[in-house]
Protein backbone atom coordinates (compact mmCIF):
# COMPACT_ATOMS: atom_id res chain seq x y z
CA UNK A 1 0.00 0.00 0.00
CA UNK A 2 1.35 3.43 -0.91
CA UNK A 3 0.76 6.65 1.00
CA UNK A 4 -1.37 7.81 -1.90
CA UNK A 5 -3.83 4.94 -1.40
CA UNK A 6 -3.70 4.73 2.40
CA UNK A 7 -6.56 5.82 4.59
CA UNK A 8 -6.56 9.02 6.67
CA UNK A 9 -4.94 7.83 9.94
CA UNK A 10 -2.24 5.88 8.07
CA UNK A 11 -1.49 8.87 5.84
CA UNK A 12 -1.18 11.16 8.86
CA UNK A 13 1.45 8.88 10.39
CA UNK A 14 3.50 8.00 7.28
CA UNK A 15 3.21 10.81 4.72
CA UNK A 16 6.15 12.83 6.09
CA UNK A 17 8.56 9.91 5.80
CA UNK A 18 11.56 10.88 3.69
CA UNK A 19 14.84 9.07 3.00
CA UNK A 20 16.27 11.71 0.66
CA UNK A 21 19.79 12.80 1.73
CA UNK A 22 20.29 16.42 2.73
CA UNK A 23 23.65 18.03 3.53
CA UNK A 24 22.82 20.39 6.38
CA UNK A 25 25.63 22.78 7.33
CA UNK A 26 24.39 22.94 10.93
CA UNK A 27 24.26 19.73 12.94
CA UNK A 28 20.84 18.16 12.23
CA UNK A 29 18.62 17.37 15.21
CA UNK A 30 17.53 13.73 15.15
CA UNK A 31 14.63 14.10 17.56
CA UNK A 32 13.56 10.48 17.44
CA UNK A 33 13.29 7.66 19.95
CA UNK A 34 14.47 5.00 17.51
CA UNK A 35 15.84 4.36 14.04
CA UNK A 36 14.52 2.19 11.24
CA UNK A 37 16.49 -0.93 10.37
CA UNK A 38 17.09 -1.76 6.72
CA UNK A 39 16.32 -5.45 7.17
CA UNK A 40 16.39 -8.38 9.62
CA UNK A 41 20.17 -8.81 9.48
CA UNK A 42 20.79 -5.08 10.00
CA UNK A 43 18.94 -5.23 13.33
CA UNK A 44 20.82 -8.36 14.40
CA UNK A 45 24.18 -6.83 13.45
CA UNK A 46 23.42 -3.67 15.42
CA UNK A 47 22.56 -5.58 18.58
CA UNK A 48 25.58 -7.83 18.12
CA UNK A 49 28.21 -5.18 17.47
CA UNK A 50 26.67 -1.96 18.78
CA UNK A 51 27.53 -0.22 15.52
CA UNK A 52 25.15 2.31 14.03
CA UNK A 53 21.96 3.59 15.62
CA UNK A 54 18.98 1.65 16.89
CA UNK A 55 17.55 3.55 19.85
CA UNK A 56 18.38 7.05 21.11
CA UNK A 57 19.08 5.84 24.64
CA UNK A 58 22.14 4.00 23.28
CA UNK A 59 23.12 6.37 20.47
CA UNK A 60 21.87 9.23 18.33
CA UNK A 61 23.51 10.99 15.34
CA UNK A 62 23.09 14.47 16.84
CA UNK A 63 24.55 13.35 20.14
CA UNK A 64 27.38 11.54 18.38
CA UNK A 65 28.32 14.62 16.36
CA UNK A 66 28.58 16.71 19.54
CA UNK A 67 30.60 13.97 21.25
CA UNK A 68 33.14 14.14 18.42
CA UNK A 69 33.23 17.94 18.74
CA UNK A 70 33.84 17.92 22.49
CA UNK A 71 36.43 15.12 22.28
CA UNK A 72 38.35 17.20 19.75
CA UNK A 73 38.20 20.32 21.95
CA UNK A 74 39.63 18.37 24.91
CA UNK A 75 42.20 16.53 22.81
CA UNK A 76 40.63 13.19 23.73
CA UNK A 77 40.12 9.96 21.81
CA UNK A 78 36.36 9.75 22.38
CA UNK A 79 33.57 11.36 24.37
CA UNK A 80 30.24 10.36 25.87
CA UNK A 81 27.50 12.98 26.22
CA UNK A 82 25.10 12.63 29.15
CA UNK A 83 22.02 14.31 30.57
CA UNK A 84 23.82 16.47 33.16
CA UNK A 85 27.20 17.17 34.68
CA UNK A 86 26.18 15.10 37.70
CA UNK A 87 25.42 12.19 35.35
CA UNK A 88 28.87 12.59 33.81
CA UNK A 89 30.61 12.39 37.20
CA UNK A 90 28.49 9.44 38.33
CA UNK A 91 28.98 7.53 35.06
CA UNK A 92 32.73 8.15 35.02
CA UNK A 93 33.15 6.90 38.60
CA UNK A 94 30.84 3.90 38.15
CA UNK A 95 32.79 2.96 35.02
CA UNK A 96 35.98 2.47 37.04
CA UNK A 97 34.79 1.52 40.55
CA UNK A 98 32.37 -0.95 42.12
CA UNK A 99 31.46 -2.47 45.47
CA UNK A 100 34.51 -2.85 47.70
CA UNK A 101 36.53 -0.28 45.76
CA UNK A 102 37.96 3.04 46.90
CA UNK A 103 38.32 6.54 45.41
CA UNK A 104 40.64 9.35 46.48
CA UNK A 105 39.07 12.78 45.87
CA UNK A 106 39.90 16.41 46.42
CA UNK A 107 38.18 18.03 49.39
CA UNK A 108 37.63 21.05 47.16
CA UNK A 109 35.03 19.73 44.73
CA UNK A 110 31.49 20.71 43.82
CA UNK A 111 29.11 19.84 46.63
CA UNK A 112 26.94 17.71 44.35
CA UNK A 113 29.96 15.57 43.49
CA UNK A 114 30.91 15.32 47.15
CA UNK A 115 27.36 14.29 48.07
CA UNK A 116 27.44 11.61 45.37
CA UNK A 117 30.60 10.16 46.91
CA UNK A 118 29.61 10.49 50.56
CA UNK A 119 25.92 9.56 50.37
CA UNK A 120 25.25 7.55 47.23
CA UNK A 121 28.38 5.67 46.19
CA UNK A 122 29.02 4.82 49.83
CA UNK A 123 25.69 2.95 49.86
CA UNK A 124 26.96 0.94 46.88
CA UNK A 125 30.07 -0.08 48.80
CA UNK A 126 32.46 2.46 47.24
CA UNK A 127 34.49 4.34 49.86
CA UNK A 128 36.13 7.74 49.43
CA UNK A 129 39.08 9.42 51.12
CA UNK A 130 39.29 13.20 50.73
CA UNK A 131 42.55 15.10 50.33
CA UNK A 132 42.70 18.68 51.62
CA UNK A 133 46.22 19.66 50.53
CA UNK A 134 45.68 18.86 46.86
CA UNK A 135 48.95 20.54 45.84
CA UNK A 136 50.97 17.88 47.67
CA UNK A 137 51.43 14.65 45.64
CA UNK A 138 52.41 12.83 48.81
CA UNK A 139 49.00 13.62 50.33
CA UNK A 140 47.38 11.82 47.40
CA UNK A 141 49.90 8.97 47.47
CA UNK A 142 49.44 8.33 51.19
CA UNK A 143 45.65 8.08 50.71
CA UNK A 144 45.97 5.21 48.22
CA UNK A 145 44.83 1.70 49.08
CA UNK A 146 45.15 -1.57 47.14
CA UNK A 147 41.44 -1.11 46.34
CA UNK A 148 41.79 2.47 45.02
CA UNK A 149 40.41 2.70 41.50
CA UNK A 150 40.63 6.44 40.68
CA UNK A 151 41.76 9.88 41.78
CA UNK A 152 39.18 12.65 41.30
CA UNK A 153 39.67 16.42 41.39
CA UNK A 154 38.72 19.67 39.67
CA UNK A 155 41.12 21.63 37.48
CA UNK A 156 39.96 24.89 39.10
CA UNK A 157 38.11 24.28 42.34
CA UNK A 158 34.80 25.84 43.24
CA UNK A 159 34.87 28.05 45.23
CA UNK A 160 38.39 28.87 46.44
CA UNK A 161 40.00 28.77 42.98
CA UNK A 162 42.57 26.09 43.92
CA UNK A 163 44.37 25.05 40.73
CA UNK A 164 45.29 21.39 40.39
CA UNK A 165 48.88 20.49 39.50
CA UNK A 166 47.56 18.00 36.96
CA UNK A 167 50.90 16.54 35.88
CA UNK A 168 52.06 15.90 39.45
CA UNK A 169 48.85 14.21 40.54
CA UNK A 170 48.56 12.31 37.25
CA UNK A 171 51.99 10.85 37.98
CA UNK A 172 50.67 9.51 41.30
CA UNK A 173 47.71 7.92 39.52
CA UNK A 174 49.87 6.49 36.76
CA UNK A 175 52.27 4.88 39.22
CA UNK A 176 49.27 3.15 40.81
CA UNK A 177 47.88 2.13 37.39
CA UNK A 178 44.62 3.99 37.97
CA UNK A 179 43.05 6.96 36.16
CA UNK A 180 43.10 10.57 37.27
CA UNK A 181 39.62 11.95 36.55
CA UNK A 182 39.53 15.75 36.27
CA UNK A 183 36.38 17.85 36.34
CA UNK A 184 37.38 20.58 33.89
CA UNK A 185 34.13 22.58 34.03
CA UNK A 186 35.58 25.84 35.36
CA UNK A 187 38.74 25.87 33.26
CA UNK A 188 37.18 24.59 30.01
CA UNK A 189 39.44 23.18 27.28
CA UNK A 190 40.07 26.73 26.10
CA UNK A 191 42.20 27.45 29.20
CA UNK A 192 43.44 23.93 30.06
CA UNK A 193 43.35 20.45 28.51
CA UNK A 194 44.08 18.03 31.38
CA UNK A 195 44.48 15.00 29.09
CA UNK A 196 47.56 16.66 27.61
CA UNK A 197 48.99 16.96 31.15
CA UNK A 198 48.55 13.29 32.04
CA UNK A 199 44.95 12.95 33.19
CA UNK A 200 43.10 9.90 31.84
CA UNK A 201 39.50 11.13 31.92
CA UNK A 202 37.91 14.58 31.84
CA UNK A 203 34.34 15.36 32.85
CA UNK A 204 32.29 18.53 32.40
CA UNK A 205 28.99 19.95 33.36
CA UNK A 206 28.19 20.95 29.79
CA UNK A 207 25.33 23.02 31.19
CA UNK A 208 27.94 25.63 32.12
CA UNK A 209 30.58 27.08 29.80
CA UNK A 210 30.28 24.52 26.99
CA UNK A 211 26.63 25.36 26.33
CA UNK A 212 27.13 28.84 27.71
CA UNK A 213 23.66 30.34 27.74
CA UNK A 214 22.05 28.79 30.81
CA UNK A 215 19.34 27.15 28.72
CA UNK A 216 20.05 23.40 28.84
CA UNK A 217 21.48 20.66 31.04
CA UNK A 218 24.17 18.27 29.87
CA UNK A 219 27.39 16.55 30.84
CA UNK A 220 30.28 14.93 29.03
CA UNK A 221 33.04 12.39 29.67
CA UNK A 222 36.18 12.56 27.53
CA UNK A 223 38.67 9.67 27.61
CA UNK A 224 42.31 9.70 26.52
CA UNK A 225 41.94 6.29 24.83
CA UNK A 226 45.12 4.96 26.44
CA UNK A 227 43.79 2.22 28.72
CA UNK A 228 46.54 -0.39 29.00
CA UNK A 229 45.13 -3.80 29.89
CA UNK A 230 48.56 -5.27 30.62
CA UNK A 231 49.47 -2.48 33.05
CA UNK A 232 46.10 -1.63 34.61
CA UNK A 233 44.01 -4.76 34.11
CA UNK A 234 44.46 -5.86 37.73
CA UNK A 235 42.61 -2.68 38.76
CA UNK A 236 39.88 -3.09 36.13
CA UNK A 237 38.69 -6.69 36.14
CA UNK A 238 35.37 -5.67 34.55
CA UNK A 239 37.30 -4.50 31.49
CA UNK A 240 39.71 -7.41 31.03
CA UNK A 241 37.75 -10.50 32.04
CA UNK A 242 35.46 -12.29 29.54
CA UNK A 243 31.88 -11.09 29.40
CA UNK A 244 28.66 -13.02 29.91
CA UNK A 245 28.57 -16.29 28.02
CA UNK A 246 32.31 -16.17 27.41
CA UNK A 247 32.12 -13.08 25.18
CA UNK A 248 35.44 -11.32 24.52
CA UNK A 249 36.39 -8.79 27.18
CA UNK A 250 35.75 -5.08 26.74
CA UNK A 251 39.50 -4.51 26.41
CA UNK A 252 39.82 -7.24 23.78
CA UNK A 253 37.09 -5.59 21.72
CA UNK A 254 37.98 -1.93 22.25
CA UNK A 255 41.64 -1.76 23.25
CA UNK A 256 42.63 1.63 24.63
CA UNK A 257 39.03 2.83 24.44
CA UNK A 258 37.84 0.15 26.86
CA UNK A 259 36.90 2.55 29.66
CA UNK A 260 34.65 4.78 27.62
CA UNK A 261 33.26 1.85 25.63
CA UNK A 262 32.18 0.29 28.92
CA UNK A 263 30.65 3.59 30.06
CA UNK A 264 28.77 3.90 26.76
CA UNK A 265 27.44 0.35 26.62
CA UNK A 266 27.09 -0.77 30.23
CA UNK A 267 26.71 2.25 32.52
CA UNK A 268 25.10 5.28 30.88
CA UNK A 269 22.23 3.53 29.03
CA UNK A 270 21.40 1.21 31.91
CA UNK A 271 21.20 4.02 34.42
CA UNK A 272 19.26 6.06 31.86
CA UNK A 273 21.45 9.17 31.78
CA UNK A 274 20.67 9.84 28.13
CA UNK A 275 20.72 13.43 26.85
CA UNK A 276 18.02 14.91 24.65
CA UNK A 277 19.18 15.31 21.03
CA UNK A 278 17.85 18.88 21.18
CA UNK A 279 19.99 19.61 24.24
CA UNK A 280 22.96 18.03 22.48
CA UNK A 281 22.38 20.34 19.50
CA UNK A 282 22.31 23.41 21.76
CA UNK A 283 25.47 22.30 23.57
CA UNK A 284 27.19 21.85 20.23
CA UNK A 285 26.05 25.29 19.08
CA UNK A 286 27.35 26.83 22.30
CA UNK A 287 30.69 25.04 22.06
CA UNK A 288 31.31 26.67 18.68
CA UNK A 289 31.78 30.03 20.45
CA UNK A 290 33.42 28.65 23.61
CA UNK A 291 36.77 30.32 23.00
CA UNK A 292 35.25 33.72 22.27
CA UNK A 293 33.10 33.65 25.39
CA UNK A 294 35.72 32.28 27.79
CA UNK A 295 38.31 34.77 26.57
CA UNK A 296 35.98 37.69 27.28
CA UNK A 297 34.64 36.24 30.52
CA UNK A 298 38.18 35.68 31.79
CA UNK A 299 39.24 39.21 30.84
CA UNK A 300 36.15 40.69 32.50
CA UNK A 301 36.65 38.56 35.61
CA UNK A 302 40.25 39.62 36.11
CA UNK A 303 39.25 43.28 35.75
CA UNK A 304 36.45 42.83 38.29
CA UNK A 305 38.75 40.93 40.69
CA UNK A 306 41.38 43.65 40.53
CA UNK A 307 38.77 46.34 41.16
CA UNK A 308 37.28 44.46 44.10
CA UNK A 309 40.69 43.80 45.63
CA UNK A 310 41.19 47.57 45.97
CA UNK A 311 37.77 48.26 47.53
CA UNK A 312 37.73 48.96 51.27
CA UNK A 313 34.49 46.99 51.74
CA UNK A 314 36.27 43.82 50.55
CA UNK A 315 38.23 41.60 52.89
CA UNK A 316 39.66 39.21 50.27
CA UNK A 317 39.30 38.11 46.65
CA UNK A 318 40.02 34.47 45.77
CA UNK A 319 40.79 34.87 42.08
CA UNK A 320 43.73 32.86 40.83
CA UNK A 321 44.68 35.57 38.36
CA UNK A 322 45.75 37.81 41.24
CA UNK A 323 49.38 37.45 42.38
CA UNK A 324 48.08 37.34 45.96
CA UNK A 325 46.36 33.98 45.35
CA UNK A 326 48.43 31.05 46.72
CA UNK A 327 47.98 29.10 43.46
CA UNK A 328 48.81 31.98 41.13
CA UNK A 329 52.13 30.46 40.03
CA UNK A 330 50.45 27.12 39.29
CA UNK A 331 47.80 28.96 37.28
CA UNK A 332 50.49 30.72 35.25
CA UNK A 333 51.97 27.31 34.38
CA UNK A 334 48.69 25.62 33.50
CA UNK A 335 46.15 28.17 32.27
CA UNK A 336 46.54 29.80 28.89
CA UNK A 337 44.24 32.49 27.52
CA UNK A 338 42.92 33.64 30.90
CA UNK A 339 42.41 32.63 34.50
CA UNK A 340 38.73 31.68 34.46
CA UNK A 341 35.69 33.66 35.50
CA UNK A 342 34.26 32.03 38.65
CA UNK A 343 35.66 33.17 41.99
CA UNK A 344 34.70 34.26 45.50
CA UNK A 345 34.79 37.62 47.25
CA UNK A 346 34.59 37.98 51.02
CA UNK A 347 33.05 41.23 52.30
CA UNK A 348 34.16 42.87 55.53
CA UNK A 349 30.60 43.29 56.74
CA UNK A 350 29.94 39.56 57.08
CA UNK A 351 26.47 38.11 56.51
CA UNK A 352 24.61 41.48 56.49
CA UNK A 353 26.98 42.79 53.81
CA UNK A 354 26.58 39.61 51.74
CA UNK A 355 22.77 39.81 51.99
CA UNK A 356 22.84 43.47 50.96
CA UNK A 357 25.11 42.58 48.06
CA UNK A 358 23.04 39.76 46.53
CA UNK A 359 19.80 41.68 46.97
CA UNK A 360 21.21 44.94 45.66
CA UNK A 361 22.82 43.97 42.36
CA UNK A 362 21.00 44.91 39.16
CA UNK A 363 23.21 43.66 36.32
CA UNK A 364 24.29 40.49 38.17
CA UNK A 365 21.63 37.78 38.44
CA UNK A 366 21.11 36.00 41.77
CA UNK A 367 20.85 32.31 40.85
CA UNK A 368 22.40 28.84 41.12
CA UNK A 369 24.54 28.53 38.03
CA UNK A 370 27.97 29.39 36.62
CA UNK A 371 29.50 29.75 33.18
CA UNK A 372 26.62 31.77 31.76
CA UNK A 373 26.95 34.68 29.34
CA UNK A 374 25.23 36.62 32.15
CA UNK A 375 27.07 37.56 35.33
CA UNK A 376 25.75 35.65 38.35
CA UNK A 377 26.04 35.81 42.13
CA UNK A 378 25.34 33.33 44.94
CA UNK A 379 25.97 33.16 48.69
CA UNK A 380 27.59 29.71 49.18
CA UNK A 381 27.31 29.48 52.99
CA UNK A 382 23.50 29.62 52.90
CA UNK A 383 23.00 27.68 49.65
CA UNK A 384 25.47 25.27 48.02
CA UNK A 385 27.54 24.67 51.19
CA UNK A 386 24.76 24.91 53.76
CA UNK A 387 25.19 21.25 54.81
CA UNK A 388 28.87 21.77 55.67
CA UNK A 389 29.89 22.62 59.23
CA UNK A 390 31.18 26.10 60.02
CA UNK A 391 34.67 24.64 60.42
CA UNK A 392 34.50 22.91 57.03
CA UNK A 393 33.28 26.06 55.34
CA UNK A 394 36.11 28.05 56.91
CA UNK A 395 38.63 25.52 55.61
CA UNK A 396 37.15 25.85 52.13
CA UNK A 397 37.38 29.64 52.23
CA UNK A 398 33.63 30.16 52.62
CA UNK A 399 32.74 32.65 55.35
CA UNK A 400 29.48 34.44 56.23
CA UNK A 401 30.51 37.40 54.06
CA UNK A 402 31.63 35.33 51.07
CA UNK A 403 29.79 35.59 47.76
CA UNK A 404 30.56 33.66 44.59
CA UNK A 405 30.68 35.50 41.30
CA UNK A 406 30.46 34.04 37.80
CA UNK A 407 31.39 36.78 35.36
CA UNK A 408 29.67 37.02 31.99
CA UNK A 409 30.27 38.83 28.73
CA UNK A 410 28.60 42.14 29.59
CA UNK A 411 30.39 45.45 29.21
CA UNK A 412 32.98 45.66 31.99
CA UNK A 413 32.00 49.24 32.89
CA UNK A 414 28.42 48.15 33.54
CA UNK A 415 29.59 45.33 35.81
CA UNK A 416 31.84 47.58 37.86
CA UNK A 417 29.17 50.28 38.12
CA UNK A 418 26.75 47.66 39.46
CA UNK A 419 29.29 46.50 42.03
CA UNK A 420 30.09 50.07 43.02
CA UNK A 421 26.47 50.94 43.76
CA UNK A 422 25.92 47.81 45.85
CA UNK A 423 29.20 48.00 47.77
CA UNK A 424 28.58 51.52 49.03
CA UNK A 425 26.06 50.20 51.61
CA UNK A 426 28.55 47.43 52.45
CA UNK A 427 31.18 50.06 53.22
CA UNK A 428 28.72 51.72 55.58
CA UNK A 429 28.12 48.37 57.32
CA UNK A 430 31.86 48.11 57.97
CA UNK A 431 31.93 51.54 59.59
Amino acid sequence: MSVETARFATTAVHAARNHAPAASRATPVYLTAGFEFEDFDHAADHFGSGDGFGYSRTGNPTVRAVERQLAALEGGADALLLASGQAAVATALLSVAGAGDHIVASEHIYEGSRGLLVDNLARLGIETTFVDDIADPEAWRSALRPSTRALFAESIANARNDVLDVSAIAAVADAAAIPLIVDNTLATPYLLRPLERGASIVVHSASKFLAGHGSVLGGVIVDDGRFDAAKAGHNAAHLVLPGRGGAPSVAARHGGLARIAYARASVAPRFGATPSPLNAFLIGQGAETLGLRVERQSRNALAVARWLAEHDAVESVDHVGLPSHPDHDTAVRYLHGGYGSVFTVTLRGGLPAAKSFVEGVRVFTHMTHIGDVRSLVLHPASTSHVLRTAEERERLGIRPGTVRLSIGIEDIDDLIEDLAQVLQPAREVVR
